[in-house]
């Protein structure tokens, strides 16, 4: 019988220190071994209990919880799960912890006392995902960002609409993707990165700020542009629509799909409907299978559809979800995800360039 994950809880709050262990007490692949009440007393009871997976409160006295991840990724390269406020600043830290190396995160309700056990099944689901695959890359870590960006372009109408499906590990894949990409990148890129509402906007505005393309937060009614991403909302699906003044992005408050509101199946049922050849689907590192039946119907409707590599990803189960069904035309290292998309859009833009000069040549004879 395969023993249980060793789990150490480090928190502040005795009352998250008491709910946290009864949680994960409901899942026999899970043992905690201790916890802690703050930074220092952690780093400790890590010595002491060896434990295989931590969880971390980033807002506490004595040892910052950030200076905890810090200490706990270059001394031991253990993977942690952060138990993370849902608010601005909490969402803030969060990300930061994320960029450090933090394996994901789970947001602690308003009412903690009794709507904790409503977030059980994600916290036992991402404690064994952590003991499993292990701290993430660390070259697809975020750099410094650049002291000065290229000027963000101007609209212009997209060669290709890029819809993206992403989960755990998502936030450092995305930033390394649309760090390497230029600000006259010509296709549009709609984003599902699973993340709770609160969360998305800061993250947008983030990956805003330290990439060469423009990113936001969505909001319907949002044109489809070159070298602009949109990111959904969280407890919000994304649609798109084509409409004759141009393309926009559509929110909706529809039921979770996949047990996800966002839900990438639902972005990518919608641009293979509304976009056929010209959609491309890109399923990224995650837990779950969320996206991979979408990514069918892209690829069914003559789209073009990729699956990050296993070794890349920080977890292989949404890319290989598709790949076990047949979806992924392409499977892609992070790496060279970037020039992939460059070199389509590229090439989409040469044909549209080229059928746009017979037709000039066609108009000028008559």
């Amino acid at each position: 019988m395969k023993k249980p994950v060793r789990v150490l809880v480090v928190d502040d709050s005795a009352l998250m220190r008491k709910l946290i262990p009864r949680i994960l007490e409901q899942d026999n692949s899970i043992e905690v071994v201790g916890t802690a009440m703050d930074g220092n007393f952690g780093l400790k009871k890590i010595e002491e209990l060896n434990p295989q997976v931590v969880t971390l409160d980033l807002e506490m006295p004595g040892m910052h919880g950030i200076d905890t991840l810090k200490q706990i990724m270059r001394r031991w390269s253990l993977p942690v799960i952060v138990v993370s406020s849902h608010s601005t600043a909490g969402a803030s830290i969060t990300l930061k912890a994320l960029a450090l190396g933090a394996f994901d995160f789970v947001a602690k309700p308003q009412d903690v006392s009794s709507r904790m056990p409503e977030i059980a099944g994600e916290l036992i689901h991402k404690i064994r995902a952590a003991a499993h695959y292990g701290v993430p890359q660390p070259q697809f870590l975020p750099e410094e960002a650049p002291s000065e960006l290229p000027p963000k372009q101007h609209p212009a109408a997209p060669t290709r609409i890029i819809a993206i499906g992403v989960s755990t590990g998502g936030p450092n894949a995305l930033q390394y993707l649309f760090s390497k990409l230029p600000a006259e990148f010509s296709g549009s890129i709609l984003v599902v990165q699973h993340m709770p509402d609160g969360f998305t906007d800061l993250f947008a505005k983030r990956l805003d700020e330290t990439c060469p393309i423009r990113v936001k937060e969505a909001q319907s009614g949002d044109m489809l542009v070159a070298g602009r991403a949109l990111v959904c909302p969280g407890n919000r699906h994304m649609k798109v629509k084509k409409l004759p003044l141009g393309n926009v992005a559509v929110l909706s408050e529809e039921p979770p799909v996949n047990g996800h509101r966002p839900s990438a199946d639902v972005l990518f049922r919608s641009i293979a409907n509304e976009f056929g050849p010209q959609a491309m689907g890109l399923l990224m590192t995650g837990m779950g299978e969320d996206g991979a039946a979408g990514l069918g119907v892209i690829r069914a409707a003559g789209g073009l559809t990729v699956a990050q590599s296993q070794k890349t990803c920080v977890v292989f189960g949404m890319p290989k979800a598709a790949i076990d069904r047949g979806y992924a035309m392409r499977t892609v290292d992070l790496q060279d995800l970037p020039n992939l998309l460059q070199a389509q859009c590229a090439g989409d833009r040469s044909r549209t360039d080229e059928t746009g000069d017979r037709r000039s040549t066609s108009a000028g004879s008559n």
